[in-house]
Order: C-alpha cells, then structure tokens, then sequence
C-alpha cells in the first residue's frame, strides 16, 4: 500500500471481530515499530505482547470491571475482541544513563535538563509505527491508555517492573464490518488553524 493511503485510512478503531491474526503479520508491525527514533538512540522503550485468549483475559481483568478506559460497556467488550493487545512502555532511566555517558556532554542524570520526557516521547513514536503498519497490513488498530489507577494491577499481573512506565496500549485486529463508523471529518480542524507559517 502507498504510504500516503496508509496515513490517509489511519484511523482509530474500536470495534473488532475475534478473527485471529497470523503471526508473520504481527511480527512485521512489531518490526515496524522497533524503527522508531529514540533520542541518543536510548532505545528505552519495550513492549509486552498480549496474543493467548488467557492473558488477554488477564491483562482486561487488571483494568478494572467498569472503568473501561472511559468507554462505554459496550464499545469496550468491541475492543475486548481485538486477537491482539500491545503494550508499550518507556524506561526514563535508560535516557537519563544515556546521557550521563560522555559522547553527550553530561556528567550527571538531571531530570531537569529535559524539557519534556523523551522517554515518552519516543514510545509514542513506537506506537504510532504499530498503527501505521496495521494499516498497511489491512489491519485495524487502537490506541489507548491504563488508568492511573490500574497501573498498579497491570504490573503485578504481568511482572513489569517499576522503572518502565506503560505509556500506551495498541490493540490490532480485524475491524468488524458491520460495526457503526464515525465520520470525523467536520470535526477535524482546518490547517490554517494548526499551522503556523514563519511566526505565530
């Protein structure tokens, strides 16, 4: 597919048929992503992969039976069916050791000298990647958050530990056919209003 049609079918998708995916087109999204830019190429970004029905079950368990994301019981047991679930997550200590090392100028880890965190930052990176390559793999894909509150859940469950922040989840599958799409279109703010050509 070309990739100006991958960007332009790139949407988020919350409803899902349980259809599964194979594993040769799992690996390439997952391939895709690990070509994300990472600053200083810290690479502080890793990726638990959720396709077994059972950890699946495990990892909706951990979120909590009502909150959802925000989402609505239905349109959360739609996103339930997705086959697979990606979660990725972003270590701040990796990019701050980066740059203690000499080749970048810093003889300590202060947090301070970032003005946001790249850590997230680039594991964003990461998940857009995996939401591009679905596309061009006819695949849908969503991404979306833990609630702060069930983080603690989420670590326990799947023994993540504590110096990797869960930055977002991407679920991917087959989109279901007969679900209601939404057409955003009216919604999406002109160009004029987001790009600022020369100065403000």
């Amino acid at each position: 597919m070309e990739f100006r049609e991958v960007l332009r079918r790139r949407r988020m998708v919350r409803h899902f048929t349980d259809d599964a995916v194979d594993d040769e087109t799992i690996e390439r999204i997952l391939a895709a992503a690990l070509r994300a830019p990472s600053a200083g190429y810290s690479q502080g970004y890793s990726l638990v992969v959720l396709r077994d029905g059972a950890d699946r079950a495990r990892f909706w368990a951990s979120q909590g039976p009502t909150e959802g994301g925000g989402w609505e019981p239905a349109v959360r047991e739609a996103i339930q069916r997705a086959p697979v679930i990606v979660v990725a997550l972003a270590s701040k200590d990796a990019y701050l050791d980066r740059y203690a090392r000499a080749d970048k100028g810093w003889s300590d880890r202060d947090e301070a000298r970032w003005p946001v965190p790249y850590w997230h930052v680039d594991t964003g990176f990461l998940c857009l990647l995996m939401l591009l390559a679905s596309v061009d793999e006819g695949l849908g894909a969503l991404l979306f958050g833990l609630i702060p509150a069930d983080i603690p859940a989420f670590r326990r469950e799947f023994g993540v530990p504590d110096a990797w922040d869960p930055v977002g989840c991407v679920a991917i599958g087959h989109e279901d056919p007969t679900a209601p799409r939404r057409d955003l279109r009216a919604r999406r703010r002109p160009a004029e209003e987001i790009i600022h050509r020369d100065r403000w």
